[in-house]
Order: C-alpha cells, then sequence, then structure tokens
C-alpha cells in the first residue's frame, strides 16, 4: 500500500504565510509527480502546485509569485510554501503523489491522495 500524509496547516491573517509538507512512503518503484491540490467549500478540487521528479514545476495562476513547491526526493517530500496568504486561499489542501508500482501483478501509475489539512485565512 502507499500512505500520503499532510501536515502544516492551519489559521492564519491575511498577508501571512504557512508552510504545508507532505509525504509518501509504502511500496512503489518511483514516484513521479507530486502535488497540492485545494479544495473550498461548495467547490471543486483544482490544482494548486505540482512538481516532477525532475523538478518542474506548474502552479494556478492565483498562487503564481505567491506559493512556491519543493520537493526532496531522498525523502519522498512534497513542501508548498504560501505567503501573502489571502481570504480566498482558504480550503482544505490536499497532497497528491503518483507512484509507479505493482497492483495485482501488473505495473503501472497510480495516484494517491492524503486526508487533507485545513488552511484558513482570516481578513
Amino acid at each position: 500500500q502507499v500512505q500520503v500524509v499532510e501536515s502544516g496547516g492551519g489559521l492564519v491573517q491575511a498577508g501571512g504565510s504557512l508552510r504545508l509538507s507532505c509525504a509518501a512512503s509504502g511500496s512503489f518503484f518511483s514516484i513521479n509527480s507530486m502535488g497540492w491540490y485545494c479544495q473550498a467549500p461548495g467547490k471543486q478540487r483544482e490544482l494548486v502546485a505540482v512538481i516532477t521528479s525532475g523538478g518542474n514545476t506548474n502552479y494556478a495562476d492565483s498562487v503564481k509569485g505567491r506559493f512556491t513547491i519543493s520537493r526532496d526526493n531522498a525523502k519522498n517530500t512534497v513542501y508548498v510554501q504560501m505567503n501573502n496568504l489571502k481570504p480566498e486561499d482558504t480550503a482544505v489542501y490536499y497532497c497528491a503523489a503518483d507512484v509507479s508500482r505493482m497492483v495485482a501483478g501488473y505495473p503501472g501509475q497510480y495516484r494517491y491522495w492524503g486526508q487533507g489539512t485545513q488552511v484558513t485565512v482570516s481578513s
């Protein structure tokens, strides 16, 4: 199995910063992309930022210049540094890990999600 565990959420005032961490563990050959997604009440889950194993990154337009995603491949861990937070950033933030592993005897790429961590930004 594969476990994905996030940490680092909380309550912060507008303009403040938070750093989220996410670690993947379990049985897999490799981790390809790791990313952060957010889901606000009544809205669909959407991409915040993603980073490949080679370090290529992609960000949602709404967070460019404020959030920075990074990764420690040796620790199977991804981080997102969130600066200049806004009330509209309030959401549950989920980590996703795309891993290569064997399932039922067949190799493939599978996505695993963490349980989510709440980020609340007060105005």
